[in-house]
């Protein structure tokens, strides 16, 4: 566990807002309001995205920590409305008694003791993935400046999947000409028209989502410890994401099922750089990024809410009911895909400071330059 960069976030789904405390950010890092913005926009885009994302349009407000934009070494606070908050000041729900299969409903009541199920929903709620988003923005800009660039983008929604994943550079802009944030224009319109079909039926689409992270040094994370290894710290943001069940570095399933001699990455020399001659590991390999691309795939189950509801109980009178239908998304991997990309940036991040330290960003850049000319002199790197 990082010590020296960490996040705490606090709000209901329907509360007056969220709020988030990042602390251990070096003093005299830019940060841009209107950045984090555009990365929470883009979280609530995203073709099949339900009523909520039409009441709210999330704008951060930072309360604490900066200095005409700038940090300055304490703790940066930062503040989400909750638009939909004012449709329900004042007004009381009935207690909800049907717990919906899928949701943490059912767990939570027994966790807890309640004896109603919206205590649940409104901390269980993906609500609260607004302010990890924007902590993750927070965190880009740190990687901003030394070259690491992080994105996500979705390979399969339903039965559709994408064929192929451009660079870094054009993937970045076919994301964003895509209504379901997928590079591959066929598979892209054939996605949207799945989840369509998908929501004139009742149901609901998951798929699959990728983040790159490209730039990353060699050396972060580390061996010496379980719960410092860099995959097992990106393993844990992943599934920690409402509605993600599975997640895999590289090409894990792949590898599963081929001979280790296809399933590692040669290392070569040309002159002193060295290199692999493939990325079958995703840039970690013994917990630690090796240099080059990270690539982390997450697997997202449908939405549980679904318009022809699932079996279920009143756990008042212990009879069979159908779960209550809410107001939802037919389908949120593309959204997901942005808080994935928000995670693992808030990980890289939080590993790199661990390694390079310093209480500004004078002194983080100082080591970060000793660091490489370092590893230049040792393997051209």
């Amino acid at each position: 566990m990082n010590d020296l960069l960490r996040f705490l976030t606090a709000g209901e789904s329907h509360g007056e807002g969220l709020v988030g405390i990042i602390e251990g950010l070096p003093s005299g890092l830019a940060v841009s309001e209107r950045a984090i913005n555009l990365m929470l926009k883009r979280r609530q885009g995203g073709h099949g995205r339900g009523g909520r994302m039409r009441i709210e349009t999330d704008r951060v407000r930072i309360l604490a920590g900066l200095y005409k934009g700038m940090t300055v070494g304490s703790p940066l606070a930062i503040f989400i409305e909750n638009r939909d908050w004012a449709n329900w000041k004042g007004k009381r729900r009935p207690k909800g008694r049907v717990p919906r299969p899928g949701h943490a409903d059912l767990a939570g009541v027994l966790k807890y003791g309640f004896d109603d199920i919206q205590r649940v929903i409104e901390r269980a709620s993906a609500r609260e993935t607004a302010m990890r988003t924007a902590v993750g923005a927070v965190a880009k800009h740190l990687l901003a400046e030394f070259g690491i660039k992080v994105i996500g983008h979705v390979t399969a929604i339903g039965s559709t999947s994408s064929s192929s994943t451009p660079s870094i550079a054009r993937l970045e802009r076919a994301v964003q000409k895509s209504p379901v944030f997928c590079a591959d224009p066929a598979a892209s319109r054939s996605m949207v028209e799945e989840i369509d079909r998908a929501g004139s039926a009742g149901e609901t689409l998951g798929g699959v989502f990728e983040i790159l992270a490209a730039g990353v040094t060699p050396g972060l994370g580390a061996y010496a410890h379980w719960d410092r290894r860099l995959d097992g710290r990106l393993a844990g943001a992943v599934l920690s994401i409402p509605s993600v069940k599975g997640m895999e570095i590289g090409d894990a399933a792949l590898n599963s099922r081929r001979p280790g001699s296809r399933a590692h990455d040669e290392i070569v020399a040309r002159g002193r750089k060295v290199f692999r001659r493939t990325n079958r590991a995703g840039g970690i390999e013994g917990g630690v990024s090796n240099g080059e691309v990270i690539v982390v795939r997450g697997f997202a189950k449908p939405i549980p809410t679904l318009g022809e509801p699932l079996d279920s109980i009143d756990l008042g009178s212990m009879k069979r009911a159908k779960a209550p239908l809410v107001r939802s998304d037919v389908c949120v991997v593309p959204a997901i895909s942005v808080i994935g990309e928000a995670l693992v940036a808030w990980e890289i991040a939080a590993a790199f400071a661990e390694k390079f330290g310093g209480d500004s960003m004078e002194g983080l850049s100082a080591n970060y330059r000793a660091y490489r000319r370092r590893l230049r002199k040792a393997a051209g790197k």
